[in-house]
Parts: structure tokens; sequence; C-alpha cells
């Protein structure tokens, strides 16, 4: 008689799907699905068997997005700055070098208990004569990675994966006015391609470099320039691995990118950093005013910012091979410019590259 009573909800209020959690637990299943098949077609293309484009329909797309990726994201980040306790992190660094082929002999700082957190181990910076510049080519790779494709830019749409296309306005944006990278204003008629291109005889040239999860983290000046313009792009944060980049048409459009513009001396150059999945930020290192994967954004927003000032007429210059940027995992790094018809690229695609080497040059 002097048992305390035992309150229980009906059993329909405590077994009620709310549309939030069901959103996440489909879109997280056929995330997971897409995973699979990703590695059903990289054993393919390992056994040079050509894999057919087989594009998201709309309602794919939009299962994929309910995923909360930048929440998910954004834990990520947090959790890289929890410090590890110094027995930890050997095993804790050493599952992750396994898992994804890091190479420990080219870190600056081999010591694994070196690095306090996750995130001072994927920022570690490596030693000065492993990454030689190359002085031959004019433009190199700014980073570690895969080459997913490169080659003219044409009707306005580049190529993210071979035959897979996003559009180039879509992608960097309306046109950064004149004034910012001096240039000469083209003919109001001309496509969004032709005013990129301010000198005749020029060609609009793109590249993408896929950094995969084991790769150096940072990311260099590809030439000598000068950055006049940043434009930052708030948006979805999904994978930007290879086989969803041939699965998903825009890809690069739907995330969150940081485009920077400005010139070199051949005229229009530009470097897009692409967030992705658990990138929990993207740094840009001459820019503290840049604040990446923000709990809330507008759909199709985005923020401009000159670093073409009263005090600074010219913008920040570059040199080939700077400290640029970094991811806080991994991602894709684009590369646009205009350049004489005569620029020749020196990759295949598919293929392995290193920061410092070079892509292409006159």
């Amino acid at each position: 008689t002097d048992r305390k009573k035992l309150h229980t909800a009906p059993v329909g209020q405590v077994f009620r799907l709310r549309p939030f959690h069901v959103l996440v637990a489909t879109g997280g299943g056929y995330a997971g699905y897409r995973k699979y098949e990703d590695y059903k077609l990289e054993q393919l293309e390992k056994r040079g068997i050509e894999v057919p484009v087989k594009l998201a329909s709309e309602w794919e797309v939009a299962l994929y997005k309910s995923v909360p990726t930048r929440l998910l994201s954004r834990a990520w980040g947090r959790l890289n700055q929890v410090e590890l306790p110094t027995w930890l992190r050997k095993p804790v660094y050493s599952l992750y070098i396994w898992t994804f082929g890091v190479n420990m002999k080219e870190a600056a700082v081999e010591d694994l208990h070196h690095y306090r957190n996750l995130s001072e181990f994927f920022r570690r910076k490596l030693k000065p004569q492993v990454r030689p510049v190359c002085g031959v080519h004019s433009v190199i790779s700014p980073s570690d990675g895969k080459i997913l494709n490169f080659g003219q830019v044409k009707n306005c749409e580049v190529e993210q994966v071979k035959g897979v296309t996003y559009s180039l306005e879509s992608f960097l944006g309306p046109r950064v006015s004149t004034e910012e990278l001096h240039f000469s204003q083209a003919p109001p008629g001309n496509s969004f391609q032709q005013q990129l291109v301010t000198k005749e005889g020029n060609e609009l040239y793109h590249c993408v470099i896929y950094l995969a999860p084991g790769d150096y983290h940072c990311f260099h000046s590809p030439t000598d320039w000068t950055v006049s313009h940043r434009r930052h792009f708030p948006g979805s944060l999904m994978s930007v691995n290879p086989g969803v980049a041939r699965w998903i048409k825009e890809l690069f459009c739907h995330n969150e990118r940081v485009v920077l513009t400005g010139d070199w001396k051949h005229g229009f150059f530009s470097l897009t950093a692409v967030g992705a999945t658990n990138v929990g930020s993207i740094r840009i290192y001459f820019d503290q005013d840049l604040h990446t994967n923000s709990p809330s954004y507008s759909k199709g927003s985005y923020n401009d910012f000159s670093f073409i000032s009263n005090n600074n007429k010219e913008g920040i210059p570059m040199r080939k091979g700077e400290h640029l940027g970094e991811f806080n995992l991994g991602s894709t790094i684009v590369l646009i410019f205009e350049a004489p018809k005569d620029f020749k690229f020196n990759l295949k695609a598919g293929q392995k590259i290193r920061f410092g080497e070079g892509l292409g040059s006159l």
C-alpha cells in the first residue's frame, strides 16, 4: 500500500515516430546504401571496367539532403577539439593511419603523442623537403589528392567527373565587379564564360582535385597570383568522393564552398575550396572574417568580401606554393582560370598527385 505509483504513457505515445526521426533514419540508411554502391563501383574501376553514368533523381538528392550532415559535421568538429589522454593518442591515431593509409614519415612531427587532439593530427605539417615546388610548370597542384577531371570549360559547363557536369555560373556565382579584378568589362551580351576570359586568344580551363581523408589536409597557392575577392556559399555538406560526384549532378553547387577570385599573369584565376561531410571548417589563413558551417543559413544565399580597400589597392599577393588554407578533414579543390590556347595539362584523370607537382604549363 505504501508503494509509489508508476505512471506510464500510452503505448501509442511511446512509439510515436516524428517526421524528423523518419527522415534521419531513412536518409541515413540510404546514405549507407550509397556508400556500399560506391565501393562496388570502385572495385569495378580497379578491374578496368568502365562504369556507366547513372545520375540521382530529384527525390534521391532530397532524401540524401535530409541527413543532417551539417549538424553531424559540427559535432565532428567539436569532437576533434577534445584533448585525448596521452595513453590514448597512439592507438587512436594508429587506427586512423591504418584505415586511410597515412604516411607519417612525411610529417614534420612523427611522434603521435605530440598531437593533443584529432584536429591537430589532421592539420599536421609536412617536412619541407618532401613537397618540393615544381619550378617548370606555371600551375602546380595546391594539395595532395586525386585528379577527378581537367580540361577546357565548354558551353558554360564544367565536368566534376567524366560525363557529369555543373553550371559554371551557379558554381562561381554572379560576376565579380571589374573594379575589384582590374579587368576590362566584357560586352554584356557575352555568355558568363566569355565574360571571365579577359584577354583575346585565351581559353578558360578547370581542374578538380579530390582530397581523401588520409591526404595532407592543407592547401597552397597553385601559382603566383593576387586574390581580390572571396565569396562564401553556405550549403549542404554531402560527401564529395568520386562515387557521389558521379551520382549527383551539380554536387559542388549544392555544397558549401569558398570561392577565391583574382588574377594572374594571364588574366582571371580562381580557387574554390568545396566543403564535404565531416569537414567542420574551411579555413583561409589571411581571411579572419570567414566562418563556415554555421548552424543556420538561407538557401541559395552567399556573402562577398573584397580584399581591395583604400589601404590595399592590389589585394592579397600569393606566391606559388605559399600556404593558403586548410580543411578539417578532406574535400575538393576546384581551379578555374584563363590561359592562352597553348596551355597544356600534364595530367591523367584518376591519377594521384601531391602538392607541389606540376599541373600544366604553356
